[in-house]
């Protein structure tokens, strides 16, 4: 196996430090080749004990976006009750392309999970970390392609599960929107919103113990 040339690692860097979680999409398709090569990336991820928990439900019918849609405004409203003093803040954001992205994937964690113990018997929340390696994979793989991706985390998983049949011991943990964009952010967009902002990295490193850096 070959080494990678600069010209490879910088575009891997770079594709890292322009992925962003989109919430404005354009309709178009996404090829299904492309689609494709993005699930293979997604299905190419790390997981613990090589159980590979993760499932795609892809989202055809127009009724089933719809009833997503429906689901991700109901949790939305009680999530802005639960912010409080930041209600109105929060409802003013856009918090998911369901109506305007070109492909729309449900993931879930599989079934039966609890025969996994390699990696799991102490971290039994590994089977959502090697899940969540999986999503990454996809969202690098579609800025690559182009294509932007919101992962959308708004919803009542049961209600969801409810919705596409899901068997029991399944887990739905996210939706995500998946197209062309007109443009990517500049920065994420929880910033450029003034909700949140990032934290210096060298606040988040610490070196042989736990340590609060932003008191030092």
């Amino acid at each position: 196996m070959s080494d990678f040339s600069a010209a490879d690692i910088d575009a891997i860097y770079r594709v890292i430090a322009q992925r962003r979680d989109m919430r404005h999409f354009c309709g178009g398709q996404v090829p299904a080749s492309t689609l494709r090569r993005l699930l293979l990336a997604a299905h190419q991820a790390p997981s613990v004990g090589l159980m590979q928990p993760w499932r795609f439900v892809r989202i055809t019918q127009s009724i089933l976006r719809e009833q997503l849609y429906t689901l991700v405004q109901q949790e939305r409203q009680r999530t802005a009750e639960a912010l409080g003093e930041r209600e109105s803040e929060f409802l003013r954001l856009k918090v998911e392309g369901i109506k305007d992205c070109a492909e729309l994937l449900v993931v879930a964690l599989k079934d039966q999970r609890e025969q996994h113990i390699f990696g799991r018997r102490t971290l039994p929340e590994m089977d959502l970390a090697s899940a969540a390696c999986a999503i990454q994979n996809l969202w690098l793989a579609a800025r690559a392609e182009n294509l932007g991706m919101g992962w959308v985390s708004l919803f009542e998983p049961d209600d969801l599960k409810a919705l596409l049949g899901m068997p029991e011991g399944s887990h739905p943990i996210g939706i995500l929107c998946l197209g062309p964009v007109a443009e990517f952010y500049d920065k994420p967009m929880l910033e450029i919103e003034q909700w949140a902002q990032r934290c210096p990295l060298d606040e988040l490193v610490m070196e042989n113990g736990w340590s609060d850096q932003t008191e030092q």
